[in-house]
């Protein structure tokens, strides 16, 4: 396969999660993702982020995330996203202890 091959094959992969994620599965939480993943929706939009500045491409989390959620944050947050429980927050704690 040549390069040019893969990263489109790779593009459509990320698209298709993207669209999983952001349709899909809006009811799937972040903080359950970063529980049993290590990543969520934000993450990907940072890695998005991220890519785009190492080109040279002015974007801030902000952007990206819109970008990345097809909708600003305060829309996803009042559409989709919900408080977070004691035990889903605990869970977040302990997945995550190494990482502070």
């Amino acid at each position: 396969m040549d390069d040019q091959t893969q990263t489109e094959l790779e593009a459509a992969a990320f698209r298709r999660l993207r669209e999983h994620l952001m349709q899909d599965r809006t009811d799937v939480q972040n903080i359950d993702m970063m529980n049993l993943a290590g990543f969520c929706r934000n993450c990907l939009s940072r890695w998005y982020q991220e890519a785009a500045n190492a080109r040279g491409i002015e974007m801030d989390k902000m952007e990206a995330r819109e970008i990345f959620y097809g909708m600003t944050m305060d829309e996803w947050k009042s559409r989709y996203q919900t408080d977070a429980s004691p035990e889903q927050q605990e869970a977040f704690k302990k997945a995550h202890a190494a990482h502070e």
